[in-house]
């Protein structure tokens, strides 16, 4: 199976669109500046837990962890997944 990588230059944030939703998503649970030091396993598990069950646009409405389970049992093609 072949994987294409792009990188994105230092300091150019609308060249990591996906990067950025999720930063956004996250901060809906723990706001900007806010110390990590005192949030526990079970927090970061729990938000973990409810975006990647949030359903998706770009994925037909499904959610990640329903596009990842049916890729991986479609030996890794999800092209007519829908």
């Amino acid at each position: 199976m072949e994987v294409d990588f792009y990188y994105a230059k230092p300091y150019c944030r609308w060249e990591r669109g996906s990067d950025e939703n999720m930063n956004g998503l996250i901060k809906q649970y723990f706001s900007k500046g806010m110390s990590f030091e005192n949030i526990t396993d079970k927090q970061v598990q729990n938000v973990k837990d409810k975006v990647n069950n949030r359903p998706w646009k770009r994925f037909g409405y499904k959610t990640p962890n329903e596009v990842f389970s049916y890729y991986l049992n479609n030996n890794g093609h999800v092209a007519f997944m829908t």
